[in-house]
């Protein structure tokens, strides 16, 4: 899907990856050095996004921390496992982008979303919502677009669903830079919610969920 987020001005960018849990890069050794033993990493969940050169760099593209995690609970003062509702949590992310010369930028990004039913959801079906936004780097929001995420765990406690998004983002001219632009992803969150992930607290989507 294709979204067009209208800018008063606008910049471009390059291919980037950034996954909410950053993962260490390897690479070959060379002839001659020793290979070291490395931790196994943990494995990638979907495949990234192949990278393209571009006319300049690609925005910086990040979860917003207070909005990466969705939890609805029955009181917020006293949270208890006992009292959780539907969960969900930003696992991954990664993205790419693509322009020439004074094109406007298209930003492609594959979002990785893991959801859970906690002892106070009530049924198998659930319609999440997620925002995409584009700002100024380090100031003011310039166009914010909302998304639909409907899920159905078919009996299950915990799916994990895969969202693919295209955004274009006009320029102002062949210098304006995707450098300049920060693209900012969350859940549509209530001011509950928003102070329970601001405190560090949290409950995965696996809360309440019964272990042998």
């Amino acid at each position: 899907m294709r979204r067009v987020l209208t800018a008063l001005a606008a910049l471009s960018m390059t291919a980037a990856l950034f996954p909410v849990a950053a993962v260490a890069q390897s690479g070959r050794p060379q002839q001659g050095q020793a290979r070291e033993e490395k931790p196994k990493e943990r494995p990638t969940r979907f495949a990234p996004l192949t990278r393209r050169a571009n006319a300049g760099p690609c925005p910086y593209v990040k979860v917003l921390y207070d909005a990466a995690r969705y939890v609805e609970l029955a009181d917020f003062q006293r949270p208890a496992v006992s009292g959780v509702g539907y969960t969900g949590e930003i696992e991954g992310l990664s993205a790419d982008c693509v322009y020439r010369e004074a094109d406007p930028i298209r930003l492609d990004m594959n979002i990785l979303f893991n959801l859970g039913r906690g002892p106070q959801a009530q049924g198998d079906a659930r319609t999440y919502r997620y925002w995409i936004a584009v700002t100024e780097r380090n100031t003011a929001v310039l166009a914010k677009e909302y998304f639909d995420l409907p899920v159905n765990f078919q009996g299950q406690e915990t799916v994990s669903v895969e969202q693919t998004q295209s955004i274009v983002i006009p320029r102002a001219d062949s210098t304006t830079a995707g450098s300049n632009f920060e693209v900012l992803i969350g859940f549509e969150v209530t001011p509950d919610m928003a102070e329970f992930n601001r405190s560090g607290s949290r409950f995965r989507p696996t809360a309440g969920q019964q272990t042998n």
